[in-house]
């Protein structure tokens, strides 16, 4: 390669070196004046002072219970030998619905049985002494008028040549045993009635107790739980076992909701309650507040108090022990201001205020403050809070317009 060859090459390398030195720092400068450049995005996150309804409420959890449920127990003991049916001819189980009346189950009654043929012939052997007592009775009382008769003759004559002293004597003595036979013969007629009472109640306390041997349902209603199995022995002591657990009507249900003390204030007899249980997530279910009970439960240092609702449930979509969110009803509003409830906590540093409102800002008066969005400054406005609907919040005040950004949070950088 000749020299003037070598000397175009470096030239050019030159030139196409200054070209791209020129274009990185065209690159550079353009970079830094996008960046320098103030952005026209907004700063402030904001939304709209909008006019609306609001529908105040308070959440809890409640469980359904039936309105009321009985528990069926036994009050003799024995072996359970079998089932009844329900009204579509089934063996009683879970679920089952049955009418007041309905066999349960049955219990041995072999013994029981054995008991009332005995207390029937104790019965038999009672009215039979009675009888003998009232024989008995009419047997002195003839005895004592024959001895009185005697003796009152024997009187009349005294001891004399008609009448010997030994023979009068056993006149009076006679009379006397006749007077005490009658009140014995008295006393035993007294005994039979009395054993004869207990003989009759001794059979009715048999009769009952082999009565006692049919379980039958008190009520009509849906077995929730049948606690006994075919064999098992049942064996009263101080309580009554419990054999089967009936609701009685399932068309009407209690949700027991347990409120905090912090809201139990605004609960009152007859207040609106919307239910919704996670097994019907597109259902509101509509109770009414029926009762507030007074026996306060502390969990974890947390009290409550169980509210009563009561709710229709036509269908028995709301089964016994769901669990269910209740959200009372106690305020609403029609055509207010709202704004977010984010927009009442959030609050600006001090060079985001627009400087003649700063010292305004600085000063906090009564009720609550929102901020309003106004080019890259706030500034702020008094307001009156109301209800919350745990969204939205009603707000009042003189400065307040529909439609005004209030700011609820801030871009992030």
């Amino acid at each position: 390669m000749t020299k003037d060859r070598v000397i175009g090459v470096k030239r050019r390398a030159g030139l196409l070196f200054l070209l791209a030195a020129v274009l990185l720092l065209a690159a550079g400068l353009g970079l830094w004046r996008i960046r320098s450049k103030p952005s026209r995005e907004p700063l402030f996150l904001t939304a709209a002072v909008k006019r609306g309804d609001l529908i105040a409420t308070i959440s809890a959890t409640g469980t359904v219970e039936p309105e009321q449920v009985v528990d069926v127990g036994a009050q003799v003991a024995g072996i359970i030998v079998s089932f009844g049916r329900d009204e579509q001819g089934r063996l009683i189980d879970y679920g089952s619905p049955v009418k007041e009346g309905t066999v349960l189950a049955r219990i041995d009654d072999s013994l029981y049985a054995a008991a009332l043929e005995s207390a029937k012939a104790q019965l038999q052997q009672a009215e039979a002494n009675k009888v003998s007592a009232d024989a008995n009775l009419l047997q002195m009382k003839a005895n004592l008028f024959k001895a009185r008769a005697d003796w009152n003759r024997a009187q009349m004559l005294g001891p004399s040549d008609a009448l010997s002293r030994s023979a009068y004597d056993q006149y009076q003595s006679a009379f006397d045993v006749a007077e005490a036979s009658l009140a014995g013969a008295e006393s035993g007629v007294v005994q039979s009635i009395a054993a004869l009472q207990q003989a009759k109640a001794n059979l009715i306390s048999a009769q009952v107790n082999l009565s006692y041997c049919v379980i039958k349902s008190p009520v009509t209603g849906l077995i929730l739980d049948r606690r006994v199995n075919m064999g098992q022995t049942v064996v009263p002591s101080l309580s009554a076992p419990s054999l089967f657990l009936i609701a009685k009507n399932l068309d009407r249900v209690k949700v027991w909701v347990s409120v905090n003390e912090r809201d139990i204030g605004r609960i009152v007899p007859g207040q609106t309650v919307g239910l919704m249980a996670d097994a019907y997530p597109n259902r509101v279910f509509e109770g009414q507040v029926a009762k507030v009970r007074l026996n306060a439960m502390m969990t974890q240092n947390v009290l409550t108090y169980t509210v009563e609702v009561n709710t229709d449930n036509p269908n028995g979509k709301l089964l016994p022990y769901l669990t269910v969110n209740a959200r009372f009803s106690v305020g609403r509003r029609k055509g207010v201001l709202l704004v977010p409830n984010a927009a009442l906590r959030w609050s600006p540093r001090p060079r985001e205020i627009a400087p003649p409102f700063r010292e305004k800002a600085s000063a906090s008066g009564p009720g609550g403050t929102i901020w309003i969005a106004s080019e890259r400054f706030v500034r702020p406005v008094s307001v009156q809070v109301g209800l919350t609907d745990g969204k939205m919040t009603q707000v009042e005040g003189t400065e307040l317009t529909e439609g005004l950004p209030v700011v609820f949070g801030k871009r992030s950088s």
